[in-house]
């Protein structure tokens, strides 16, 4: 993070359904179609599980379970898939590259800087101009 960068964390009991107006929060989760961009009048929730293994769905459930817009990260509008051995593709990253992702992009205001920041080669995506 840069210098001139600051943020504050709360951590509260509460839950945030609780803290926020339902129309203002926005469940980031890799299975939403809604690749839209990031609008600062919301409050973002980031969808994580403590575990190795991939559950497909399910924050996204949980999202339409609680009456939450979901929203996710624009890596097929920026990135594209990187060619293989593995022929391994994954949208799924850990709460610390979203979050990575998204305060390179508020410092930045720019997703291929961000998305270059927090998605690693090893889920099978780059920028366009990496394939070269």
């Amino acid at each position: 993070l840069s210098p001139s960068f600051i943020f504050q964390i709360d951590t509260t009991q509460e839950s945030y359904l609780d803290l926020f107006p339902l129309d203002a929060i926005v469940y980031l989760t890799p299975d939403s179609e809604n690749g839209k961009y990031i609008d600062p009048n919301k409050v973002y929730v980031l969808g994580g599980l403590v575990d190795e293994s991939i559950h497909k769905k399910l924050t996204l459930r949980r999202a339409q379970e609680q009456s939450l817009q979901t929203a996710r990260l624009p890596i097929r509008e920026y990135m594209v898939k990187s060619v293989s051995t593995k022929n391994y593709h994954s949208e799924t990253l850990a709460i610390n590259q979203v979050f990575d992702i998204l305060i390179t992009y508020y410092e930045t205001r720019s997703w291929p800087a961000a998305l270059k920041a927090g998605v690693s080669s090893g889920k099978g995506y780059v920028l366009p101009d990496a394939v070269k």
